[in-house]
């Protein structure tokens, strides 16, 4: 079991990686932290008291627990193997024996496999914990956290991960967790355009969007979509939700990755993907993933 005299290293202070490292540090856990943006781990440092590491190296030397929050699996390997697996300036060019590595980002599976084998071969225990609900549900440690991998390690650190989130799972094994993540969001990106394309039709037939709101939600068609996102960020026009169109894209490809590599049906999650890709490409990576509700609009003829 995890304890207060584990020293973690947490890497990723990103707009989820940071109030997931203030709730370890509040909840007591001694923090080290690095991020390429200084000025987010210098801000993260005067909150909670924080130590600061001058680079992955120092930060892998020191650490005994390591969680990774970054952008995709391909930064996870570069910060943990360093640049061509050279094993410089990196996470493990110094690391504690039989340390526990935590990958807390949105991966590929098969990715995540491969570099558990990497890491096995060097004598280190490795996780994948992934997460769900967003910044809200980092902000107020009610993250739904889902881990693939060794269950007697999963129940080592489950004390720990309920310091970030209210619903710990074990999905299973090395990678499961990333899967059903990225099965998650693939679910919910499709119940997304079903729900802008219903109420584009339903304005078209002359319903207002929110009476189309009101009634799916009080009915069978009802989603997360249209629970908390219709109304609040895209009826509004906010398009703020806090979670960009690139990244919901990523995750149904890589859905679609999964489902084409179990050899399972991809009949519908082929053409989610190729809505999503042409929304990203379109609006820009950065673009809230609500705007899909913008990119459905249908111009109207001359």
């Amino acid at each position: 079991m995890t304890t207060l005299n584990d020293v973690i290293g947490f890497v990723g202070i990103g707009a989820m990686g940071t109030p997931m490292a203030g709730n370890l540090a509040r909840a007591g856990y001694k923090l080290l932290v690095y991020d390429l943006d200084a000025a987010r781990t210098a801000a993260l440092a005067g909150a909670h008291g924080v130590t600061v590491a001058k680079n992955l190296a120092e930060l892998g030397a020191a650490a005994n627990i390591i969680i990774t929050m970054l952008p995709d699996g391909k930064a996870v390997r570069a910060a943990l193997c360093g640049n061509n697996d050279s094993f410089k300036d990196c996470l493990l060019e110094r690391v504690q024996k039989s340390a526990l590595v935590i990958d807390m980002s949105s991966s590929s599976p098969m990715g995540t496999r491969e570099l558990g084998h990497l890491l096995e071969k060097r004598g280190l225990q490795f996780i994948d914990a992934p997460v769900s609900n967003g910044v809200k549900g980092a902000v107020a440690a009610t993250l739904s956290i889902m881990v693939g991998g060794d269950r007697i390690t999963f129940d080592r650190i489950k004390p720990m991960l309920e310091k970030m989130g209210s619903q710990i799972y074990h999905a299973g094994p090395l990678g499961a967790g990333h899967a059903i993540k990225a099965l998650n969001n693939y679910v919910s990106a499709a119940g997304l355009i079903a729900a802008c394309e219903a109420m584009h039709a339903g304005q078209a037939f002359g319903i207002d969007p929110g009476v189309v709101v009101d009634i799916i939600n009080t009915s069978s068609g009802m989603n997360n979509t249209t629970k908390n996102k219709c109304r609040q960020y895209m009826i509004s026009g906010a398009y703020n939700a806090g979670f960009s169109a690139g990244l919901m894209a990523k995750d149904v490809r890589t859905a679609l990755e999964i489902a084409e590599a179990m050899q399972t049906s991809t009949l519908f999650a082929k053409p989610t993907a190729e809505v999503w890709n042409a929304m990203e490409k379109q609006l820009g990576f950065l673009s809230d993933h609500t705007e899909m509700h913008k990119f459905l609009v249908k111009p109207k003829s001359k």
